[in-house]
């Protein structure tokens, strides 16, 4: 029988060869030149690969390996198991053509600069004339769209025309002669998307109803959750969870707007005080400018009050990109766990849509307010996603297992974690803290939203009257938080758990051990799911 050690890599070998986007993300940059092949055979061949691979780890006792690779095997067992429930059970490639989308694999290779200009055009080229069959596959594969998938769709795929009409030939002109098979691709990927384009639309004006429901149901969810969360928390109990949450951080924020702005405990002093920090906003043109001075306040008062070992990796801040649009307001792309080379992160935030009315242009900055960026940054920046992945980089294991099985869990929970913390501690005064107990509501709505949409049919009316009530959040961000919702499953869960579970660890840290090192030391091994971490640390 091999050894975990073989065994391991040799299934991270082949997760890597069927997954180039996966590979790509992690670092990896072997397999650049390729898109993932969705046609019915290769998903066969990619669950029967899987298949055995779970069979073989079946065949090792985890209780005769060592703490690090004991808790690798789980981490792979997991990704070998939510892979086969992904495609076997939820088969998102059938109905969902946000899943076909080829624009966050080619802005891989046009935005950070990890090899040569020369190499990554090879590869471009390579991925741009594989746009074409991958989606006729799509056109082949998809039925039975849910509306808000095909309408985010159509967003999104122009999006990639535009990305590779703009940035290519920009990228082109940094190399010398030699890519002559570059623009023809470019070009025929173009017409891929726009046909693409072309055809979801026509889909839906054929149908103008709601179409299918996008809701996966409770036993689908559920079984998702579990996958999704690795944890032993199940869904009743994240459910009880969050509705204590809800009313104890309700009481919390009461008290503050009270500090803030006097008057009653009660919610109309709530949105009283939060009308005032929301007159202080930016606007589409001074958004990303904001973003970069607060990362720069943020990154002082880790320093200042010594909470983590910060690191000197460069950070972008910049829009987010078009064909990234219409799911999240913003994002941390950090380098894989793989990279080599010295490349930025980028923290994109996304400006409001060019159709927007302007009152509903201003409602999402009254909640992106200038108060709300700050804590949005520590959130995405510092310290959360930006310095935790960094920290993450500095890894190194026995095997690749972790690069691949990184928990949204942990990552998440630990930027919720700083959030609480940085507001504690008074970054940003009583206006950022009031902003921090928003998220917490939002947060904690968000775990409700997820299972209550698609479990229990909560309407559209009833979900935005449960965040611009209980969550005071104005009406573009409940807008787009229900369709996110319905765009995704058991993601808006891990905000919550990952929060519950990551400031418990932080709560036993050991006596006469510091806060930066307790800290550091929860960064230190990956990003593996908290109840991972807690072996790891013998917490």
């Amino acid at each position: 029988m091999e050894d975990f050690g073989t065994l391991a890599e040799r299934i991270v070998e082949a997760v890597l060869v069927s997954r180039p986007g996966l590979a790509t993300s992690v670092g990896d940059h072997r397999y650049d030149d390729r898109l993932p092949d969705r046609s019915t055979d290769a998903v066969a061949a990619d669950r029967a690969m899987l298949r055995e691979a779970g069979d073989a780890l079946a065949e090792i006792d985890p209780d005769s390996l060592d703490v690090e690779e004991s808790v690798d095997h789980a981490l792979l067992t997991a990704l070998v198991d939510r892979e086969l429930f992904e495609s076997g059970e939820i088969r998102s490639h059938e109905w969902n053509p946000l899943a076909h989308n080829p624009g966050p694999l080619l802005h891989a290779l046009v935005a950070r600069p990890y090899a040569p200009v020369e190499v990554r055009l090879d590869s471009l080229a390579g991925r741009l004339a594989a746009v074409p069959d991958a989606l006729a596959t799509a056109r082949a594969t998809l039925r039975d769209m849910p509306r808000v998938h095909a309408e985010t769709a159509v967003g999104q795929f122009t999006g990639t025309a535009a990305l590779i009409r703009d940035e290519v030939p920009a990228l082109l002109a940094q190399a010398p002669a030699g890519h002559d098979r570059l623009a023809p691709a470019a070009t025929a990927a173009i017409a891929a998307c726009e046909e693409f384009v072309a055809w979801l639309r026509a889909g839906l004006a054929a149908d103008p109803g709601p179409g299918p429901d996008p809701r996966l149901g409770r036993r689908r969810w559920e079984a998702r959750l579990w996958h999704t969360l690795d944890t032993e928390l199940g869904a009743a109990e994240v459910q009880r969870r969050a509705w204590a949450n809800l009313d104890r951080v309700t009481e919390e924020i009461r008290a503050a707007a009270v500090e803030l702005v006097g008057g009653p405990a009660d919610d109309e002093t709530v949105r009283r005080a939060l009308d005032l920090l929301g007159a202080e906003h930016p606007d589409n043109s001074t958004i990303v400018e904001l973003a970069s001075v607060t990362l720069d306040e943020a990154s002082d008062f880790v320093r200042l009050h010594d909470l983590v070992t910060l690191v000197d990796d460069p950070c972008v801040i910049q829009e987010m990109p078009e064909f990234a649009r219409g799911v999240a307001v913003a994002y941390c792309d950090s380098p894989g766990l793989l990279e080599t080379a010295d490349v930025p992160t980028f923290y994109c935030i996304s400006p409001t849509p060019e159709d927007w009315p302007a009152q509903r242009v201003e409602s999402f900055y009254r909640e992106y307010n200038d108060h709300m960026i700050r804590n949005l940054t520590v959130h995405e920046a510092m310290p959360g996603h930006f310095l935790q992945l960094a920290h993450a980089r500095r890894w190194a294991g026995r095997t690749r297992v972790r690069p691949l099985t990184q928990s949204g869990v942990f990552i998440e929970g630990w930027a919720v974690h700083a959030e609480e913390v940085m507001a504690g501690l008074g970054f940003g005064g009583l206006p950022v803290r009031m902003q921090q107990l928003k998220m917490q509501l939002r947060m904690t709505i968000n775990a409700l939203l997820d299972q209550l949409v698609h479990c229990d049919d909560l309407s559209e009316a009833d979900a935005t009257a449960l965040m611009t009530g209980r969550g005071f959040q104005e009406e573009g961000e409940a807008a787009g938080k229900w369709r996110r919702a319905l765009l995704t499953s058991t993601q808006l869960s891990t905000y919550f758990v990952g929060w519950s579970e990551m400031a418990d660890i932080a709560r036993v840290r050991p006596d006469g051990v510091s806060v930066r090192d307790w800290h550091d030391a929860m960064l230190s091994h990956g990003c593996p799911p908290p109840r991972h971490l807690r072996t790891l640390l013998a917490a």
